[in-house]
């Protein structure tokens, strides 16, 4: 099957309905009213018609950021996971080794493709990032994909409108199956 017909298969099995989404930001400094990276996320989701039942930010230590996305897991409701903050070479970046630590899959291509779209517009800097994106299972045999992006509004805002946005109902579809 190619790549498109996969495409309308999750289409049709979704029927319209919107992916729900649950976004946890990592940051020492900010707080969640000055999350404007999350509120970059949650309007490009409401823009495609996706929701959001979960919203927090967290410190970046590897406790509470592990038990933020727990936290996002055991929702039901929650069919996927976006994470902005702590994907730099920092100490204190932990998303990503957190994400790792529950996954069951790493999908590299969404990194590998965020780095190079990034390239273009940042250019050698753009290596500075381990962005990801994994499969963890959940309660009641759920997959849910996670995707750990930076923290700069712009780094999101290339992540979710280029590269997650337009596949997200066939990445949701692909691992519920």
């Amino acid at each position: 099957m190619s790549v498109h017909e996969h495409e309308r298969s999750a289409r049709r099995e979704r029927g319209e309905s919107s992916i729900r989404a649950a976004i946890v930001t990592m940051s020492d400094t900010r707080t969640i009213d000055e999350d404007t990276s999350g509120d970059t996320i949650e309007r490009l989701l409401a823009e495609a018609d996706h929701q959001v039942v979960r919203r927090t930010l967290v410190p970046d230590e590897p406790v509470r950021i592990r038990a933020a996305i727990e936290e996002a897991i055991a929702d039901p409701e929650v069919e996927v996971i976006l994470t902005t903050g702590g994907t730099g070479l920092a100490r204190r970046d932990g998303t990503v080794d957190v994400l790792r630590s529950l996954a069951t899959i790493e999908i590299e291509g969404f990194g590998e493709l965020f780095r190079s779209v990034s390239f273009q517009e940042i250019g050698a800097a753009a290596m500075l990032s381990r962005a990801c994106r994994v499969i963890i299972e959940a309660p009641g045999e759920r997959r849910v994909p996670a995707f750990a992006m930076p923290g700069s509004v712009n780094a999101v805002h290339t992540a979710m409108s280029r590269l997650i946005i337009p596949v997200l109902t066939h990445v949701q579809w692909e691992a519920s199956r």
